[in-house]
């Protein structure tokens, strides 16, 4: 069946089962919740929340549904439902690669192509593998080029600097259709008690990038352990680490989008082929990959385990390469309008009436666009709910107090599912509550303002009510407003 006619006679009634959900909802916020925005300080005004039974048409509780706030990272559910029910979460992106010319005693005459298609997973192990299938075609000299061809994605310039000032923060990564590790170094630190030192190690291997290969130990509690090193990583070929680390650490790791972000990838493919023992004669550049079929493909991971990493760490970069692919997919090139108006066409088949305001920027919530009301965040959900790829969704969201962005949390421990978003001035979760009596809920809790992080002991509050007698009297009076209109 053609996209365009997805909607069945069964999908269109539950489409207005959805758009009427939201109507003779509970209005106010429970004592506990105002009282812990009291104690933060932040007005009531400023949170937008729906708690609703999944199934039900009538929410228990509705407050400020439709206005909307910007969303931060729960906008992440948008893109990965949206990818599950598109691609199907066995869907895979494969990355070619072409090896050119004749091999003769282990030297190619020619180049080696690999053209990105947009794959989050290629990290540095799966990097390592696909050089080591060069070699094992019999290659350890290349007297030609490795040729990188990064056409399937069009993104404008991005200063990753331009969102919040940190350039070196992971997070601000930009995409890329040959995404190499994020384009990140991880520095690990070990102490070596006895030498009373830390031993620095970088990977991936880097061409022409180093870091200082040790640090002095200190006695200092571990705390801001970051900030103890002293680190200087404005020079383009020395990571330098001035200060010192803290022994009662024990090893720790520290991601670093250091140095230049548009020759990471030319760094990390040579230092990684030279690491293999390699040697190379041409260069590392961009180009056009051939028409031809590949020497060999590397296949991702299963979207279902990408959409988990996304949502269960809320990798930003991840989200904006699947929502990319959404467009190269869908419409054959992965530019952002592109995968905006999938989006947008996608939710407007599967939700019905979108909000007059809703605005989906990069697809991972790192935006200061992003628009979206609760009460559509919460048929989303409840959409997501009898959808056949709702094991993957749900499984992919962070587990109260066990693990990912909700693993320190204190609020009914093991029994939500919620993804949690945090900007500056927000914060939200969106998922599913499982109350003691077996029944599930569908939750949406967004703060705007300028202090929102205070305002979360408010979200979890909400949390605790959501599986608490006080839901329940409220879902008696929901389903007797619903019975009696």
């Amino acid at each position: 069946m053609k996209q365009s006619t997805w909607m069945s006679a069964s999908r269109w009634a539950g489409l207005a089962c959805l758009v009427a959900w939201g109507q003779g909802a509970a209005q106010g916020l429970p004592a506990e919740v105002e009282s812990a925005l009291q104690k933060a300080r932040v007005p009531r005004d400023a949170m937008v929340a729906v708690v609703q039974e999944v199934g039900s048409p009538t929410p228990i509780l509705s407050w400020q549904a439709q206005q909307t706030v910007n969303p931060a990272s729960v906008m992440k559910l948008f893109t990965t439902y949206a990818a599950l029910d598109l691609l199907g979460p066995a869907w895979t992106w494969s990355t070619p690669v072409w090896v050119q010319g004749s091999i003769q005693n282990g030297v190619l005459h020619g180049n080696v192509v690999i053209k990105g298609q947009g794959d989050p997973k290629l990290v540095m192990e799966r990097l390592w593998l696909l050089l080591r299938r060069v070699q094992q075609l019999g290659v350890r000299e290349i007297r030609g080029d490795i040729v990188l061809d990064r056409s399937a994605f069009g993104i404008p310039a991005q200063n990753p600097a331009d969102f919040d000032g940190e350039p070196l923060k992971p997070y601000n990564v930009s995409p890329d259709a040959l995404l190499l590790n994020y384009k990140s170094v991880v520095l690990t630190f070990t102490p070596d008690p006895e030498r009373n030192l830390a031993l620095v190690s970088m990977d991936p291997p880097m061409a022409n990038l180093q870091a200082d290969a040790s640090v002095p130990l200190s006695s200092a509690p571990c705390g801001d352990w970051r900030s103890a090193l002293k680190a200087d990583f404005t020079q383009a070929q020395l990571l330098r680490l001035s200060g010192s680390y803290p022994a009662s650490c024990g090893e720790r790791a520290w991601p670093v989008a250091a140095g230049d972000p548009n020759t990471f990838n030319q760094r990390a493919l040579l230092g990684m082929w030279q690491s293999l023992g390699g040697q190379l004669t041409g260069k590392v550049r961009d180009g056009t990959a051939p028409s031809t079929p590949p020497t060999f493909e590397m296949a991702s991971p299963g979207l279902a385990e990408v959409v988990r990493d996304i949502n269960k760490y809320s990798n930003n970069v991840m989200a904006q390469q699947l929502f990319l692919t959404l467009g190269l997919t869908q419409r054959g090139m992965g530019t952002p309008e592109n995968a905006r108006a999938v989006v947008r066409q996608w939710a407007s088949e599967r939700l019905g009436e979108t909000d007059r305001e809703w605005v989906i920027d990069n697809g991972s919530g790192l935006s200061r666009e992003s628009r979206v009301s609760a009460n559509m965040l919460a048929r989303l959900l409840q959409s997501a709910w009898t959808s056949p790829v709702m094991s993957e969704l749900m499984s992919s969201l962070p587990v109260g107090g066990v693990d990912g962005t909700l693993k320190r949390s204190k609020a009914n421990q093991g029994r939500t599912h919620l993804k949690t978003g945090s900007l500056r001035d927000t914060a939200a979760v969106a998922g599913y509550v499982l109350h003691p009596n077996g029944k599930r809920y569908v939750m949406v809790a967004i703060v705007n303002h300028p202090d929102a992080n205070a305002a979360r002991p408010a979200i979890e509050a909400l949390v605790q009510w959501a599986s608490g007698p006080g839901v329940l009297r409220k879902t008696v009076a929901a389903q007797s407003q619903s019975s009696n209109p």
